[in-house]
């Protein structure tokens, strides 16, 4: 592995900036759709034995920021259980084949986390099957714009609550009576929650409230030993953009508004996760952690 996340670089230059069709795909959006093609960290995550050990549970973990978690934690040595829509299967066995080629076990829980009963189902089955848990990452979510809000659907408004901030709520509670003093959670919020956009009125609603959360109870668990923090990410290429997440004429640019020109890699999220699920952050609670490429967050 030549390069990786330790090779030193300019980070203006070391993604190119995404040129993407002004095309649409179906939602949910798929890995193998996107053009060009993302980096997750197949070729690039270099391990380090951070997580040797570990028992984590990833939503969303078939693509995107939830499959470059799931490598890199496996990577770092942690056993991965992940859930994704039963849609996305060829995506999931991707994510599995590259955590089972770092010789871990992968646990694939294939569900819709806007019920509360697979909520509860996805954390007793990553229990049982790896063993145990001590790592939670709420990463899944809903992301469709709509450009006014007299157009915006009842329906689209409670689905991507449900399945943005109703899951992180019944995940967390049902994972929180298994986690051990030393355990984490650790919550996707976005830049959205600082910078809503007018498109994603809901969306940004949702960022905003699993900030809250992820504070509340931070404070409320630390007592306990189970540090809960987040992490914010800026315009990151995932399928959730050209599957409804963007309009079509910022695909072809998306991320160049950011102060380094370009839209960041899931790749380069998945250190954030490592870093926050790790011992080296014992002393870090309550805590955004913004991957934004410059993005205020104030």
């Amino acid at each position: 592995m030549s390069r990786s996340q330790y090779t030193f670089e300019n980070p203006v230059t070391r993604y190119p900036q995404v040129e993407a069709p002004e095309e649409q795909v179906p939602e949910p959006g798929h890995d193998t759709q996107l053009t060009p093609s993302a980096d997750h960290g197949e070729e690039t995550y270099r391990g380090s034995s951070r997580l040797v050990g570990r028992k984590a549970l990833i939503t969303g973990g078939d693509s995107g920021i939830g499959a470059a978690v799931a490598i890199a934690f496996a990577r770092e040595g942690a056993d991965v259980a992940f859930t994704y829509l039963p849609e996305e299967e060829d995506d999931a066995q991707h994510v599995r084949n590259q955590v089972e080629t770092a010789g871990h076990k992968a646990v694939l829980i294939p569900g819709d986390l806007s019920h509360s009963s697979f909520c509860s189902q996805a954390v007793s089955t990553a229990v049982r099957e790896l063993g145990g848990l001590d790592i939670l990452v709420n990463n899944a979510g809903k992301q469709l714009y709509c450009t006014d809000i007299v157009d915006l659907p009842d329906e689209q408004f409670e689905q991507t609550m449900r399945t943005n901030v109703f899951a992180l709520f019944h995940l967390t509670k049902a994972a929180v009576p298994h986690l051990r003093p030393g355990s984490t959670i650790i919550n996707t919020t976005s830049v959205q929650a600082y910078l809503p956009s007018p498109i994603l009125l809901d969306y940004a609603t949702t960022k905003a409230a699993i900030n809250g959360f992820t504070k509340a109870l931070a404070a409320q668990l630390a007592p306990k030993g189970i540090r809960v923090n987040a992490v914010a990410p800026g315009p990151i290429w995932t399928p959730l953009q050209p599957s409804g997440g963007q309009p079509n004429e910022k695909l072809a640019h998306f991320g160049s508004q950011t102060p380094l020109g370009r839209s960041g890699q899931p790749a380069e999220l998945a250190p954030a996760y490592v870093f926050l699920a790790s011992p080296e952050s014992s002393y870090v609670a309550g805590e955004t952690l913004a991957v934004t490429g410059g993005m205020p967050t104030p």
